[in-house]
């Protein structure tokens, strides 16, 4: 974690918005990537596909993996993607995201689910 300089200030600005909009999800995802890498959330593909519905967004406060398959559209926000799986993602029409991005997206966090 001390040596990741973006993960660093992408948890700084998580707290810094979750105080400022007063939303809880943002506090939760930053105390989430703050932990080692090893205890950071790894989710495949299938989860994604058995808990969401088409349309939704989600954030996994660490890796998505591309094991199983999607069959709806899902916007997938996380800290890292493997490559497969962001293809995964994109040929079912959904969006990948960083945590970054979601954050402009939707400072508020409305309708976000975390999964991991």
């Amino acid at each position: 974690m001390k040596s990741n300089i973006q993960l660093i200030k992408l948890v700084e600005e998580l707290k810094k918005q979750s105080s400022l909009e007063n939303v809880k999800v943002w506090k939760r995802i930053a105390s989430d990537l703050e932990k080692p890498t090893r205890r950071r959330s790894t989710v495949n593909l299938y989860k994604i596909n058995k808990f969401t519905k088409p349309e939704e967004t989600v954030i996994v406060p660490g890796k998505v993996l591309s094991v199983g398959e999607l069959d709806h559209k899902v916007n997938v926000a996380a800290f890292n993607f493997s490559s497969e799986a962001k293809n995964k993602i994109t040929n079912a029409n959904g969006k990948v995201l960083t945590i970054y991005e979601l954050l402009k997206l939707n400072p508020k966090g409305k309708g976000v689910r975390i999964l991991g």
